[in-house]
């Protein structure tokens, strides 16, 4: 089943375009990174999928317009944004009340049992609370709501690298399971390597590159080698180059160049590369030269 299906999606500010016929295909159980430069299109885009914003195009999810159906769809999703959401003046016994109070399907005493695995006091106030504690007052909200899709914009910004580890630990070992869905954006890209399913580059309101982290990590390689071998990797066509302490650091896309990992593995050492490191070499490629097969 697709959670969210777009087809030409397509918002445009003034004369800014944040969003250039985007297709984007989200299937249920998923996990999808959508990482992008600052002024990308990747909050709009995330605002057409929860409704808050108007869009041009085919946008459906889980069946239903956002748009004109977002009371509906607000009962199967839920959205973290940056942890400053929270009233500072509420109490944490108050932001229990005021879910409990608004939201159908949460379980309060699951996010009781949440917030037991904390240090949180139920008559903090949020203002009280460190950006870390926040954090995980907000996950565990979340986390007690019976919802299908759950969309984290920038959800661990400002977190020290403790407080991101717990955050998606939590996250994967509590709520996430096969018969949800998560959309996640952040810059900080080394935290969600590991929890992701798929993959979406998006830069100046398209998508330059998607694919499934399966196929990333067969599809693209990191060749390290030293500078005398650099003339016989170059006829390989790497999709990008960079220097790293007096060796030479080559990322190829094989399904692109149609060469295989023991061909590259006679020149050097090779590794799958980083989602930052690919990142970087997609933003400097034309999409067409780096666009993966949509999801």
């Amino acid at each position: 089943m697709k959670v969210i299906e777009a087809r030409g999606l397509r918002k445009q500010f003034g004369t800014t375009i944040a969003l250039d016929g985007v297709d984007l295909h989200v299937e249920e159980g998923r996990i999808l990174g959508l990482i992008g430069p600052n002024g990308a299109g990747k909050s709009t885009a995330l605002n057409a999928v929860l409704g808050l914003t108007p869009y041009d195009g085919e946008l459906k999810v889980l069946g239903r317009d956002p748009w004109n159906d977002r009371d509906q769809l607000m009962r199967d999703v839920c959205f973290i944004a940056d942890v400053a959401v929270l009233p500072r003046w509420m109490r944490v016994s108050q932001a229990l009340d005021y879910v409990a109070g608004v939201h159908p399907r949460f379980d309060r005493t699951k996010a009781e049992g949440f917030l037991a695995k904390t240090t949180i006091k139920r008559k903090s106030r949020v203002r009280e609370l460190s950006k870390g504690m926040v954090a995980q007052l907000h996950l565990a909200l979340v986390m007690a709501i019976d919802a299908r899709l759950l969309v984290l914009d920038e959800p661990t910004l400002g977190l020290d690298i403790l407080y991101r580890k717990q955050f998606y630990d939590s996250l994967l070992s509590d709520y996430f399971d096969r018969s949800r869905t998560i959309v996640v954006t952040t810059h900080q890209v080394e935290d969600v390597q590991n929890v992701l399913t798929d993959l979406m580059f998006i830069n100046r309101g398209r998508i330059v590159l998607s694919c499934s982290m399966e196929e990333f990590e067969s599809r693209y390689v990191e060749l390290t080698l030293n500078p005398d071998r650099i003339a016989a990797a170059r006829v390989l066509k790497p999709i990008h180059e960079r220097q790293v302490l007096g060796r030479s650091i080559l990322l190829f896309d094989l399904k692109l160049n149609g060469i295989g990992r023991p061909q590259l593995a006679s020149l050097g050492d090779v590794r799958t590369p980083s989602i930052a490191d690919l990142f970087v070499a997609v933003m400097g490629n034309p999409p067409t030269q780096t666009q993966g097969a949509a999801q």
